[in-house]
């Protein structure tokens, strides 16, 4: 049986879009590194912002 783990033991990192914490998830267990935004609404957010800056 798998080993339970709390999200509170889980890394974490701050948003680049909206500036809150987010924890690991599974399905980002290959791409954590890359990872920058906690949500697609965020990640989609940031993309505007960068599209207006140009």
């Amino acid at each position: 049986m798998p080993k339970m783990r709390r999200k509170a033991d889980l890394p974490t990192k701050i948003c680049v879009s909206c500036g809150r914490p987010f924890a690991w998830r599974k399905k980002w267990e290959r791409v954590w590194e890359t990872i920058a935004t906690c949500s697609d609404r965020c990640r989609e957010a940031a993309r505007r912002d960068r599209r207006r800056a140009d």
